[in-house]
């Protein structure tokens, strides 16, 4: 058959074809079919230049006035179903169909929460770059040359020449302590200000550790701040985030960038302080470390840490987020199932 012959049986099919069509979507079915890419129509206009000079131009014409003809009866089917009559008239006093809304993710949701308690505080929201230079992610912060927390495999170092030398090499900030410093190094006291931010640290995935998880962290620096501000700021906190009975403590600790330096303990809610699974049985829980602003951070900085004192603390927010909600696994924070992040 040659392909005039078939164009014009092709053309007897796609008109029967549009004229039983009931509805748009057969219509464009019956379009894709005879007209698309993959269709006869296609294939034969390819095949033009294997043909005779008299063949092609034969061929062409026969071709351009089938898809016209078929583009016509297309046009006027859709025009028919459209001014057809329609079978069951619309009641709009029928209720809607519930539409499913999106939520906040739980992380999201805890960072808002803690930053709701500082921000009546006086505290500024501040953020910073998640890529870093080894200066301000450890030199800046009094980390010392051969500190652990240096090495590859507790920090993830950039595969990249750094822009600039003379701050070191690049890496995925460990802690939102960085932060901190590029702060005070652009403003002059008073300085109040909150960082939450995602960090980055090689640790193995399981149940309590994540490579990549979220910290909220925290500056005051003034003539005159002593650690009794940073334990009253500290203890209103915990009691808007966890309740009015919550209980707190601070332990001795050591951090490079802080001296005095402390870790917090809330007693444990599961058990009220008497000891129970949860808590290990110590009765407390970890929350967050904090300390007076190291005087060689401030020197670091500019600052005269003889006539301006500050506080410094830094919250794992995965941590509170799973006390507060009672999860055990925080790899659930990160998975996507609908069936976790629905209960939130």
């Amino acid at each position: 058959m040659t392909p005039t012959a078939e164009l014009e049986q092709l053309l007897s099919e796609a008109v029967a074809l549009i004229n039983q069509a009931a509805s748009p979507d057969a219509l464009e079915h019956v379009r894709v079919t005879f007209l698309g890419r993959k269709s006869r129509l296609t294939e034969i206009m390819r095949s033009l230049p294997t043909l005779s000079s008299e063949e092609r131009a034969q061929t062409g014409k026969h071709a351009n006035q089938f898809k016209a003809a078929i583009e016509t009866c297309l046009a006027q089917r859709r025009d028919a179903l459209a001014a057809a009559p329609v079978a069951a008239p619309l009641d709009v006093t029928l209720p809607g169909s519930a539409v499913a809304h999106g939520r906040l993710h739980p992380i999201t949701q805890t960072i808002e929460a803690i930053l709701a308690v500082f921000t009546p505080m006086g505290f500024e929201i501040v953020e910073g770059p998640e890529m870093e230079f080894e200066y301000y992610n450890f030199d800046a912060l009094n980390i010392p040359k051969d500190h652990p927390s240096r090495e590859s495999f507790d920090t993830f170092f950039v595969d990249l020449p750094s822009p600039d030398p003379a701050k070191g090499r690049l890496l995925l900030r460990s802690h939102t302590s960085p932060v901190q410093i590029r702060m005070m190094e652009r403003c002059r006291p008073p300085l109040r200000i909150v960082v939450p931010g995602k960090v980055y640290r090689p640790d193995p995935l399981d149940p309590s550790h994540s490579f990549m998880f979220h910290q909220v962290e925290g500056l005051m620096v003034d003539s005159r701040i002593t650690f009794a501000h940073l334990k009253g700021v500290l203890d209103a906190f915990l009691k808007a985030l966890f309740g009015p009975a919550t209980k707190t403590r601070f332990r001795p600790h050591f951090f490079p960038f802080t001296e005095p330096s402390a870790e917090v303990d809330i007693a444990c809610a599961s058990c009220d302080g008497t000891g129970c699974s949860t808590c290990g049985r110590k009765g407390w829980i970890e929350i967050m470390g904090c300390g007076m602003v190291h005087p060689h951070v401030f020197k670091a900085v500019g600052y005269d840490p003889a006539k301006v004192q500050g506080f410094a603390f830094g919250m794992g927010v995965e941590r509170i987020a799973m006390l507060k909600h009672g999860i055990k696994d925080i790899r659930l924070f990160f998975e996507n199932d609908l069936r976790f992040l629905e209960q939130f």
